[in-house]
């Protein structure tokens, strides 16, 4: 029956017919043996992106990919509905390293030593965590458990409408509208019927542009709205006059994506540009869009730059030429099963020490003063920003304080010198190097140079 399903579903979601180069082939090859190096790593937690990431691949390793779903499955289906698993960080949606990436994120609240007190616990929507791992168990093809697929699903419908009580006070989704696109997704996947009001509110988003913030326009959002559109339209899951509205916001998305390329080939910048390709994959329009290519070979040429497992885990699908909507069509049936890990290499801290100096700055109608810390330290040549910030927590006279919360993406900043980046209010605490650059990775992933200023500024996304 489970089989019979999948072919119905194959027939529905029709395979993606995007042309992969065989250069590009190869270089997604050795991509999916080093994102299968990390998920090898125990010390790193389970995340559901990397796996769909690894399934959507054309090499496997069978017994290390069903390893790390036995640990997503515990994570998820064991502990995933209490209120401290529950937690889910809104996601900053373009410059997701500004922020650390507020986002499908999820997880506990992580104290370092310069802070003090209980840090409280806040139950929020956890729609986009949720949705990854739906797709993640739909993309192993295993029939589930009893009762746990509905269950599963039930759980997403229900955060998608909390998820928009959120809407009524503040006038977007508790989390973001790309979680929100992504939960829609995922169930659009899993060939659930979706409701057509919670349709129409991403519908309504995209038509009035709500899917920016202060620093431009949200490309990773954009491109999850169109892929969720694009598979509710493709599997036939609405009446036909909402099938034209789809098709219509699919051909808006895309021209949105096209005009903010920028000349290097990015869509946005280099972290979301593989979103915005699995767009145009899942439409089949990447072979008559120029600018497709373009970023592909802009891709290629700076994978270097892709070293956080949860950036890698987007990036792969689009160098394999596939998309989300691919899941539904899998079949899991006669893989090639000779992928090896690579595993990553911990590049040792200089010998030598640089020089770095920290800035946090806060506006002055919500703190007494604009610059709330001026300091240059030593640090080793080699050290991360994250690196920085627990250096100065350890200069006591100068009383620096920070907190952080994991994510899917690695730790992000909740609270500096004691002011707290509000998600209601959608203000984070910005990565930038001076005079005003956004950082383009997390806090754990960027390594400073001597003589730069790192800023900590909060703004609102």
């Amino acid at each position: 029956m489970w089989r019979l399903l999948v072919l119905l579903q194959a027939a529905v979601l029709p395979v993606q017919l995007c042309e992969v180069p065989e250069a590009v082939a190869e270089q997604a090859h050795n991509v999916s043996a080093w994102l299968l190096g990390l998920a090898k790593d125990p010390a790193r937690k389970a995340n559901p992106s990397v796996f769909v990431a690894l399934r959507l691949a054309d090499d496997h390793n069978p017994a290390l990919e069903a390893q790390y779903l036995a640990r997503l499955k515990d994570a998820f289906q064991g502990t995933h509905g209490t209120s401290s698993q529950a937690a889910s960080w809104p996601k900053q949606p373009l410059h997701w390293h500004s922020a650390a990436h507020h986002s499908r994120a999820s997880g506990s609240h992580s104290r370092h030593r310069s802070t003090a007190g209980t840090v409280r616990k806040r139950v929020r929507p956890n729609t986009g965590r949720l949705a990854l791992y739906i797709l993640g168990l739909r993309a192993a093809c295993q029939p589930p458990a009893a009762g746990v697929e509905d269950h599963l699903l039930t759980r997403l419908k229900y955060a998608l409408e909390k998820d928009w009580t959120g809407s009524q006070r503040h006038g977007h989704p508790l989390t973001n509208y790309y979680q929100y696109g992504l939960g829609i997704l995922a169930l659009c996947v899993q060939r659930k019927q979706v409701k057509e009001e919670v349709i129409h509110r991403l519908l309504a988003a995209q038509q009035q542009g709500r899917f920016g913030h202060g620093d431009g326009h949200a490309v990773d959002t954009e491109a999850m709205a169109g892929l969720a559109f694009a598979c509710l339209d493709q599997a036939k899951l609405v009446h036909s006059t909402l099938a034209l509205e789809l098709q219509e916001a699919v051909r808006n998305v895309q021209g949105k994506l096209l005009q903010v390329q920028d000349r290097d080939g990015f869509f946005g910048n280099v972290f979301s540009t593989p979103l915005a390709m699995q767009l145009f994959i899942a439409t089949n329009t990447c072979e008559s869009e120029p600018e497709y290519s373009w970023a592909r070979t802009a891709l290629l040429q700076n994978l270097d730059a892709f070293t956080n497992p949860m950036a890698i885990s987007q990036l792969l699908p689009a160098l394999y030429g596939r998309s989300y909507l691919d899941i539904a069509s899998m079949h899991c049936q006669g893989e090639r099963g000779m992928l090896q890990p690579i595993s990553p290499k911990e590049q040792p801290m200089g010998q030598e020490n640089i020089v770095v100096r920290l800035v946090v700055e806060c506006p002055k109608r919500l703190c007494h003063h604009h610059v709330l810390y001026n300091q240059s330290m030593s640090v080793p040549a080699g050290s991360s920003l994250l690196d920085v910030l627990q250096v100065a927590s350890k200069q006591g006279h100068h009383a620096f304080t920070f907190k952080t919360q994991d994510s899917l993406y690695g730790p992000f900043l909740t609270v500096v010198m004691k002011v707290e980046a509000k998600w209601q209010e959608r203000r984070y605490w910005q990565l930038l190097s001076a005079p005003g650059t956004s950082l383009q990775m997390g806090m754990a992933d960027y390594k400073p140079h001597d003589g730069e200023t790192l800023i900590l500024r909060l703004s609102k996304w």
